[in-house]
């Protein structure tokens, strides 16, 4: 990894004018998690880095294709998209290894719009957990599709008979990772130039599918590296001919695809989830972190299953939870109490696919548990077995759709508490939009159904 050492506005100031740089590139994750960005040049780029610079709203008043919302009060027609101020993060400086080490440049919405940025949310929260005494470590790992296509080729193919870079099943297999060495070294090298290094690589169950577990770190960091993980995994397929998705599932014949969220608490740098002298090794801090992040998943639901195609991966028997349970070591669970070492002991949010923004994300898997160790919330009982094979009770359920999620964190006081009525007002408003958008279409499905038959 290339240790850059950079930390204040002057470190790259400095940098910038010692490489003699005409140009930087900045970026800012937008509410769908997608990186909106430009290149910058050095006089403009040195004059942001000391007074921040303005970024077109729209950014925060469109979908993920580019299509105005009509029902936010941020931003829109009736402000006439004016600029948003931005803050540019030295300390997220990274070198682009495809780009001759051109540095790219995270940012952040500041100002009026900071209470609807989603990296601001999650540096929020964080604030709570700083001010409880806790510090928060975080990582994420995602499962994703690989294809031997083009942006063009869907697009003519109509996302249909799709060639995956593997065919068949062969999970952790050794065969295709060295069949196909050069891309995982490519992904490798370039995570750890990137400041965003991988603990493991290795395919799943499906053809062309791998698993990658970004190694543990501080959460808004964290959140850095598994947003910036998507856009570059993409980059770098799309470099070689090929493409990556992140959809939480793009074949009914498939399961979906996770992003399976870590997270544990330290307090003056010493974890506080572990406790020799209770069950299974589970402090109470652990216990009523669990208990918050239970009670809380179905009002929050819409901040992890973010999208219409969300819904399709949260049905029995395909590796995702239905319902908002918790058992030890149980990946049938939402929530895997991981035990071992004082070090190793973790709560995985199983619930999360391959679609999430990592900062929002993250936002209401930490603020959920925060909650519920400020209420000292208990959870019900751990489910041994199957948990879909069990009967749950009604509160615990899950929304089953976008749109009910959306109504049930628009109506959360928590949620309000923890992220504050501008995001909760928006975000919902965009959750809102996007099933709406859905519902505009005809499905292959209804054309199939129905064209001839009804």
């Amino acid at each position: 990894m290339t240790d850059l050492n950079i930390k204040t506005a002057e470190d790259l100031a400095n940098y910038v004018r010692e490489k003699n740089l005409g140009y930087v590139k900045v970026g800012v994750f937008d509410v769908d998690g997608v990186l909106r960005g430009k290149y910058m040049g050095r006089d403009k780029f040195l004059s942001s880095l000391e007074k921040g610079f303005g970024f077109c709203d729209v950014v925060l008043g469109w979908d993920s294709n580019d299509q105005l919302y009509d029902n936010v009060t941020v931003t829109g027609w009736h402000t006439a998209y004016p600029d948003a101020a931005v803050r540019l993060l030295p300390q997220t400086t990274r070198l682009l290894p495809f780009e001759n080490d051109l540095p790219l440049v995270l940012s952040e919405f500041v100002g009026r719009n900071e209470g609807v940025c989603p990296r601001g949310t999650l540096r929020r929260v964080l604030g709570r957990a700083k001010d409880m005494g806790y510090d928060v470590l975080s990582a994420v790992e995602y499962e994703f599709f690989l294809f031997d296509e083009t942006p063009h080729s869907v697009r003519e193919k109509r996302y249909r008979d799709l060639k995956n870079i593997t065919p068949g099943f062969y999970g952790y297999s050794v065969l295709r990772s060295t069949v196909h060495a050069e891309f995982y070294h490519d992904l490798l090298d370039t995570c750890r130039a990137m400041n965003m290094e991988l603990e493991s690589l290795h395919t799943e169950t499906g053809p062309g599918v791998v698993e990658a577990a970004i190694k543990v770190d501080e959460a808004l960091s964290a959140a850095d590296k598994a947003a910036l993980f998507k856009t570059m995994t993409k980059v770098l397929a799309q470099r070689r001919g090929w493409m990556a998705t992140f959809m939480a599932k793009w074949s009914r014949d498939w399961p979906g695809q996770s992003g399976h969220i870590h997270c544990s608490l330290t307090r003056d740098g010493k974890p506080v989830f572990h406790d020799a002298a209770k069950d299974h090794g589970v402090s109470d801090v652990m216990r009523w972190w669990i208990g918050g992040q239970q009670a809380l998943m179905p009002e929050l639901l819409a901040m992890i299953a973010c999208t219409v195609n969300s819904y399709t991966r949260l049905i029995p028997g395909y590796w995702a939870p239905t319902d908002a349970t918790w058992g030890y070591e149980n990946r049938t669970c939402a929530l895997r109490a991981i035990t071992g070492s004082e070090k190793s002991q973790r709560v995985e949010y199983r619930i999360a696919a391959a679609d999430i923004n990592p900062y929002i994300a993250l936002a209401a898997a930490i603020g959920s548990g925060l909650w519920g160790v400020e209420h000292r919330i208990e959870p019900d009982a751990p489910i041994a077995g199957n948990a879909y094979d069990k009967q749950h009770a009604a509160e615990r359920q899950l929304p089953r759709t976008l749109w009910e999620s959306a109504q049930r964190l628009e109506a959360s006081g928590p949620a309000r508490e923890l992220f504050g009525d501008a995001f909760v007002d928006h975000y919902a408003a965009t959750r809102e939009w996007e099933e709406r958008e859905f519902r505009k279409a005809i499905t292959d499905w209804e054309m199939d159904r129905y064209f001839e038959i009804i």
